[in-house]
This record gives C-alpha cells, sequence and structure tokens, in this order.
C-alpha cells in the first residue's frame, strides 16, 4: 500500500474518466483549499489514463480507483463516492495540515 509523507507532497491529481467536468470542479475546489493552507502542491485534473508519472497524491472516484493504480503504481491513490461529499479531499487535507502521512485506500478485491 502506497504512502506518502506530507511534506513530500508537491502534484496532486483529480483524476476522472474523461479529464473535463466534475474531476476540474473537484480539482479547483482542492487547489482552493490547499492554498488557504500555505502550501506549494500542484493540483490539476487528468484522465485516469493520462495521470502524469510525478504524481503524488490520486483524487478518484471509486470507479476509477484501480485503473488510477494501474496508472500511478507509484502515487497514492484516494478514492471517494461522492463528488458532493468527498472524503478523499478532505482526509488528504486533514492529513497534509496535521503533516501526517497520506495512506492509500486499500485496493477492492
Amino acid at each position: 500500500m502506497a504512502v506518502k509523507r506530507a511534506a513530500d507532497v508537491r502534484l496532486v491529481v483529480f483524476a476522472c474518466e474523461a479529464g473535463m467536468g466534475s474531476s476540474l470542479i473537484g480539482a479547483n475546489q482542492l487547489k482552493k483549499k490547499l492554498g488557504a493552507l500555505g502550501r506549494d502542491i500542484k493540483v490539476v485534473h487528468s484522465p485516469v489514463n493520462l495521470i502524469p508519472a510525478d504524481t503524488d497524491v490520486v483524487v478518484a472516484h471509486q470507479s476509477l480507483a484501480e485503473r488510477a493504480r494501474k496508472a500511478a503504481p507509484a502515487a497514492v491513490v484516494l478514492s471517494f463516492k461522492n463528488f458532493m461529499n468527498n472524503e478523499a479531499s478532505e482526509r488528504l487535507l486533514k492529513s497534509l495540515q496535521a503533516g501526517e502521512d497520506i495512506t492509500a485506500d486499500a485496493p477492492k478485491s
């Protein structure tokens, strides 16, 4: 299971099926919240199959999590069920704020 130190997180990717729409909204919301923490972390949105190799953390809908793990094997993948109540982004923000390690979700069997 992938783990990243909070201090080492530089790139967060909000992944989706086609790289537009809800992932763009999610990425922008996360970018604003991370900006309030004063951390120099880049947040982008990307199609799940095109996640950049240097990604530290991927935030993706649970239906895309396995594909995200394959596309970015070195990244921590955090998944959520509902775009309106994205618990993965909130968990990431809390961990970064507290300086805690970010631990990937367990893959579904």
